[in-house]
């Protein structure tokens, strides 16, 4: 389940682990600050009240005891009630609350000091009352009393000021603008750093279809510049090294080509006729297997330009040449245009060989194609023997044939299926083989969609 909820891409992992650190920072600030702001406000609140009591007290001990509750009665309003009891209403207070226990401590530093007096406070709850801006509202109300001389109490019904709250409508529009501040800037930031590993990503992909692709530009932070620094050493190492597979290759058949011609010549002379003929046709074989090794070796694939062509013209034109050679091919596609961009020669050359070899060992080849999203499909039937599934891989090595002879009429040195993949890797595809159920082999070329 946590899987599911852990975006896939660094871009967003980054951005997520930037929302929410910021989100539980900017919450944590934001409680202090509340709670700051509520011990500032209860502070206060209990400093005016216990000014406006030491007040009243002052003024209530100073009027004759006969016109004391007729003086208490004047001095109530709406916000504090102020009444004389014979006793003490209030009563002993049990296990006072932290903002209750700091009222009576600033009463008692704000009441003028009288011997033998004694105060006491009373948590009535929330009850209604009416605010100094003439509303009603309902408030944390206390009973304060106060002993007198002459034996009475003094009462003080006072509604406490609400602390301030945490979830307000003003705390969920900061959190609002934060989160989109957040998510604005730091998707410019992640974009702008994980540009160079979307840019390092397609470098690589692209190196796997051609090895002479320009070198990718050092340019982000440090550690991007090091891996690409390295990525461009590798490719470069990679291009060294197929150039100088291709001029050693090259050397060996150039040099081979002598002594097959000196040897061709001197078969000429050969007086069996039976003889001389099995030693032109070993030379030709020799000459065969020397050009089919340089053209795999060689990557003409990758040096050719890339072009925008009509894959169902390609595939039609490669059935047809197969069909006027005596082969039975049938390609079975609509009349759209599918574009697709490609080497044109290297990948017929591949399809080529792929559709020949179907029809020579399976008697049969059709072939058709699908279409998806990301991937084309291009599938080749045949109605042969097919292929060991434990063999299927072994097709696509240098020089492995099924059929051992070395025939002409058989087949060739081994090597069409092995370019023929070689050809759809520089291409960025791959080559699938299957058996079918009803008997002969499937050939699945899978190509990527390209755009250019």
């Amino acid at each position: 389940m946590m899987k599911r909820l852990i975006p896939d891409t660094i871009a967003a992992r980054a951005l997520m682990v930037l929302i929410i650190g910021l989100a539980l920072s900017h919450l944590a600030s934001m409680a202090m600050y509340t709670t700051d702001l509520s011990n500032t406000l209860i502070s206060a609140d209990g400093r005016h009240i216990a000014d406006r009591i030491a007040a009243i007290d002052r003024v209530i001990r100073k009027t004759s005891p006969d016109e004391r509750e007729m003086m208490a009665t004047r001095i109530s309003d709406d916000t504090l009630k102020v009444s004389i009891t014979p006793h003490n209403p209030a009563g002993e207070m049990t296990n006072p609350g932290t903002r209750q226990a700091r009222l009576l401590t600033i009463l008692k530093t704000h009441l003028d000091p009288v011997q033998g007096r004694r105060i006491y406070l009373r948590v009535l709850g929330k009850k209604p009352v009416r605010t100094a801006e003439n509303r009603n509202e309902t408030a944390e109300t206390v009973l304060v009393s106060l002993s007198l001389p002459e034996g009475k109490w003094l009462n003080f019904t006072i509604p406490l000021q609400s602390p301030a709250r945490f979830l307000t409508l003003r705390f969920g529009l900061s959190m609002l603008v934060m989160l989109l501040a957040i998510v604005i800037f730091s998707a410019m930031v992640v974009n702008h750093l994980t540009r160079p590993l979307a840019e390092f990503a397609q470098a690589a992909k692209r190196l796997g279809v051609d090895v002479n692709a320009p070198p990718l530009p050092e340019r982000g932070p440090a550690e991007i510049r090091k891996a690409t620094q390295a990525f461009n050493q590798m490719q470069n190492r990679i291009r060294r090294f197929v150039e100088d597979r291709t001029q050693m290759l090259a050397a060996i058949s150039h040099d081979l080509g002598t002594p097959i011609a000196r040897m061709r010549l001197r078969a000429e002379f050969v007086d069996d006729e039976d003889q001389q003929k099995k030693m032109l046709a070993d030379l030709d074989d020799m000459e065969r297997m020397v050009s089919s090794a340089l053209s795999f070796a060689r990557d003409d694939a990758i040096r050719e330009p890339v072009e925008k062509v009509d894959l169902r013209t390609l595939l039609q034109r490669v059935c047809d040449d197969l069909s006027d050679t005596g082969y039975a091919v049938t390609l079975d596609i609509d009349d759209a245009v599918l574009a697709y961009y490609c080497h044109p020669s290297a990948l017929r050359r591949a399809l080529g060989n792929l559709i020949e070899n179907a029809a020579r060992y399976g008697g049969t080849a059709r072939v058709f194609i699908k279409r998806e999203t990301e991937r084309i499909f291009i599938v080749i039937e045949d109605t042969g023997p097919g292929i060991p599934p434990g063999r299927q891989e072994d097709v696509f090595k240098p020089f492995f044939r099924l059929e051992t002879s070395r025939n002409r009429e058989t087949g060739g040195t081994g090597l069409g299926m092995t370019v023929a993949r070689t050809i759809i890797h520089a291409h960025g595809g791959d080559i699938r083989l299957e058996n079918r159920k009803e008997g002969g082999l499937t050939v699945e070329v899978r190509l990527p969609v390209v755009s250019s």
